[in-house]
């Protein structure tokens, strides 16, 4: 029997996997199988499997024929589960369309092609919403010669995204009793100052604009500070969400707003680190619109080619070849957020034209 895309769909949204994602992985890994195609997994648990000329999972074997196409998207979700319900052909239910919408369609897509001298692989991440860890272990290990990366874009052809990454501030000054510990020296005070700081940041650096992502976002997140009402507390600490542009990076980012905020506050104790750095950050990407598989995807799409709205593994990719971020749903529509919302949907008839239109590329690409 042939891949039954919609039965995939509905199993998929119906399986839990923001808590953990063995189920969703053993159902992706008894469809392959049951397909004819047993992918392996690797140490960080992701799926893979190739079809052609050469055996992109395979570490030990030669590198694979080329042109050499990655389809990518996770299995993860964010929580809390939110149950599969089906009106017509809207499917709601977490991860409906992200990213389990676009992942039956590159599922689909990928069972339908038979390279005829290139090589195609299927590289399923398990942590996309969380650590990120499996994308970035497999950047640079496929030797790709171009990615196709699912997320809701509404079938639009996206060659762009910012980068994301997140920062602490710490602001450190003399803790005490609040009847004597002098305005000056309350980090309390100067943390006010040091938003204030915050937000003249990208003009006083002169970070620019980019043409398809326009400027980079400086965001404050979280205050947190003091234990008591009638003490003053030795250090206070502001988070910070950072949307960057090419060319910046996570590390350089926070290299720069450490010596920005050096400069501004010389007298003051104020240090900027990274959260979780000992995982990776998606840095931005802009893939040249004239690239193969972008050309060959809007070609068989009809989408716009635009930018992503949010941050995406298909950063970790990009740094080693044209990648473009494609799938059915979106993460909005006009009546607000729609994936990680309890409204997340997809429309089946999108999750079948995402499927259409990367079989159509796929005939060409491999």
């Amino acid at each position: 029997m042939g891949f039954d895309i919609e039965e995939f769909h509905a199993k998929a949204v119906k399986t839990p996997s923001d808590a953990s994602v063995d189920e969703m992985r053993d159902l992706l890994v008894e469809t392959l199988t049951d397909a004819g195609y047993p992918p392996r997994i690797d140490d960080h648990g992701s799926v893979l499997v190739s079809r052609g000329a050469g055996d992109a999972t395979d570490e030990d074997a030669d590198s694979p024929s080329s042109p050499h196409i990655v389809l990518n998207t996770h299995i993860d979700t964010v929580a809390p589960h939110v149950p599969y319900e089906r009106d017509g052909d809207v499917v709601r239910g977490r991860g409906a369309c992200d990213a389990k919408g676009p992942l039956a369609a590159l599922l689909a897509a990928f069972l339908r092609t038979d390279p005829e001298g290139g090589t195609l692989t299927l590289a399923i991440t398990p942590d996309e919403e969380t650590t990120q860890i499996g994308a970035a272990a497999l950047a640079g290990t496929l030797k790709a010669d171009g990615y196709i990366v699912g997320e809701p874009t509404d079938c639009d052809v996206c060659v762009a995204a910012r980068g994301q990454c997140e920062a602490s501030i710490t602001v450190s000054g003399a803790g005490g009793h609040a009847a004597s510990v002098p305005a000056d020296e309350n980090p309390m005070y100067l943390i006010g100052h040091v938003l204030t700081a915050l937000s003249e940041y990208d003009d006083a650096v002169g970070t620019g604009t980019d043409p398809l992502l326009d400027g980079p976002k400086l965001t404050p997140t979280v205050l947190d500070g003091g234990e008591t009402t009638n003490r003053v507390p030795e250090e206070c600490h502001l988070t910070v969400d950072r949307r960057s542009i090419p060319p910046e990076t996570s590390d350089s980012f926070q290299a720069s707003l450490q010596s920005y905020l050096d400069e501004r506050f010389a007298e003051r104790d104020v240090a900027v680190e990274l959260l979780r750095a000992e995982t990776p950050f998606p840095d931005p990407f802009v893939t040249d619109s004239d690239a193969a598989v972008v050309e060959t995807l809007q070609a068989a799409s009809g989408g716009d080619i635009r930018a992503f709205e949010a941050a995406t593994e298909a950063s970790y990719f990009a740094d080693t070849a044209p990648t473009v971020v494609f799938g059915p749903g979106v993460l909005a529509d006009d009546e607000g957020p729609v994936a990680h919302a309890s409204r997340e949907y997809v429309r089946l008839a999108d999750v079948r034209a995402a499927a259409d239109a990367v079989t159509d590329a796929l005939a060409s690409l491999v």
